[in-house]
């Protein structure tokens, strides 16, 4: 199922062999009664079975331990799980496509937009535009770019209530497309706990759409776990949610989450110039491959920096 449909987005020779269908799992003993109970947890392709563990899989409403195992023993015949030399793993990178920022300066800053197979975090304090740019990829993800991108759907999960499909048409607009069919290519949920944040993640992970928006990622687990006493749990279900994401990024998905800030009790300490910080700490940091700054400057004006990227 996700072959084919992203498949009409790219022309790519090389996607061909990039999603395997989990329905190829039949050719090795696995029935499709079992097929059907994957799928409808979000797990279309055989990446996605090698992706999850056998603990979360037995889990799963009519899979004993003897099916997991046997399923997984199929999806390793269909995949190469081992090591692949860096050539190869280069070749695969070729696939990366980058999304417009809307802005020429902005996307030289971000090495062309924001990229495929990586998460970008943009924080920043109240009004510096981190929905505004949410907004705007949600239409310019649509637009053909370079190198074969010819534009896809986009995931939007809303947890502050901030997402409004007026602003789509003036940014649509802008761009001279049809205000129609970009709110048709817009997929919208609105989070209402971290819980709830987690789920929409699990009921989109079939999904066709290239880019993932998250506004913001940490809202709801600033209000769901609080002080220190709650901070360990809350950093462990941050962790799993992330790992979600990395399914994304297999599937050569963008991800983009914009992230909220709090005041660093120990910037004092060490005469820093901003005593505040983005919040989710070291797990949400090592899990944005780019993090962006963003900031009121005079007027209008938004100042960008690259925080930290890998």
């Amino acid at each position: 199922f996700l072959h084919l449909l992203v498949s009409l987005f790219f022309s790519i020779p090389e996607q061909e062999s990039f999603f395997q269908d989990i329905d190829l799992l039949q050719k090795h003993g696995i029935n499709m009664a079992d097929i059907k109970k994957l799928k409808l947890v979000g797990i279309c392709t055989v990446k996605g079975i090698q992706m999850t563990t056998r603990k979360a899989l037995c889990n799963i409403k009519g899979l004993s331990e003897a099916k997991v195992e046997k399923i997984k023993e199929a999806a390793g015949k269909v995949l190469n799980v081992g090591f692949q030399t860096a050539f190869e793993y280069s070749s695969k990178r070729k696939q990366v496509f980058h999304i417009s920022t809307g802005s020429q300066e902005f996307d030289k800053l971000l090495g062309g937009g924001v990229e495929s197979m990586a998460i970008t975090e943009a924080f920043g304090e109240f009004r510096t535009g981190k929905t505004q740019l949410s907004h705007t990829l949600c239409v310019t993800a649509q637009l053909p770019g370079e190198n074969g991108y010819s534009g896809g759907k986009v995931i939007f999960i809303d947890t502050e209530n901030t997402f409004r499909p007026d602003r789509l048409r003036d940014i649509a607009d802008r761009f001279n497309v049809d205000h129609g069919a970009v709110l048709d290519n817009v997929l919208y949920a609105r989070a209402y706990t971290s819980e709830h944040q987690m789920e929409l993640l699990d009921f989109v992970a079939a999904d066709s759409a290239l880019l993932q928006i998250i506004d913001s990622i940490m809202a709801l687990f600033r209000v769901d776990f609080s002080g220190r006493g709650e901070l360990a749990e809350r950093q462990q279900k941050l962790a799993q949610m992330l790992k979600q994401l990395f399914v994304f990024l297999e599937y050569n998905v963008a991800v983009f989450v914009t992230n909220q800030m709090t005041a660093d009790p120990g910037a004092g300490m060490t005469f820093q110039a901003d005593p505040k910080k983005p919040i989710g700490g070291h797990i949400l940091a090592h899990a944005s491959t780019t993090r962006i700054s963003l900031r009121k400057g005079r007027g209008e004006m938004r100042i960008a920096k690259i925080f930290d990227r890998f």
